[in-house]
This record gives C-alpha cells, sequence and structure tokens, in this order.
C-alpha cells in the first residue's frame, strides 16, 4: 500500500477512472451492438431509431472528454453504412 498521503489520494483517483471508463467503453460496446442487432435482422426503422440514440450518446462522450473527435465520428460513420446497406 502507498506510504504517501499523494500516492493513497492517486490510487482513489486511479480506481474512479477506471470504474468511469469500464462504464463508458461498455456502454459503447451496448449501443453499436443495438445498432448492428436490428440491421442484421433488416430492421430499417429500429435500425434508424438505434442510429440516432447512438449518435446522441457517442457524441456525448466526446463532450465529457472520454474519446476523441475523430474516434467518435469513425463510429458514427461506420453505425451509418450499416443502416444505409439495408435499402441496397
Amino acid at each position: 500500500m502507498a506510504h504517501h498521503k499523494s500516492a493513497q489520494k492517486r490510487i482513489i483517483q486511479t480506481a474512479k477512472r477506471a470504474e468511469r471508463n469500464r462504464y463508458y467503453r461498455t456502454r459503447i460496446k451496448n449501443i453499436t451492438k443495438a445498432v448492428e442487432s436490428a440491421v442484421d435482422a433488416s430492421d430499417k426503422a429500429a435500425a434508424t431509431d438505434a442510429l440516432k440514440i447512438a449518435n446522441k450518446q457517442i457524441h456525448s462522450m466526446v463532450s465529457k472528454g472520454f474519446i476523441k473527435k475523430t474516434t467518435a465520428a469513425r463510429k458514427v460513420s461506420r453505425l451509418h453504412k450499416m443502416v444505409n446497406a439495408i435499402e441496397a
């Protein structure tokens, strides 16, 4: 265990950040899976609704500083491509 007060604080901060990061990583995976499952079912309406939610959630993570803007744009773009491929 840490002997200095600053080291103890650092351990607490790291644990908090790890928990927060785990939550957001899981959230991104679940959002993406929702869109993918709607696309696999060829349900355009459900896929579009899931995509709207995904777009909003992913970009809110950018504003919180969890992911970079370009990463969010890439993820959303890939989801858009999948949803648009339903029509083809």
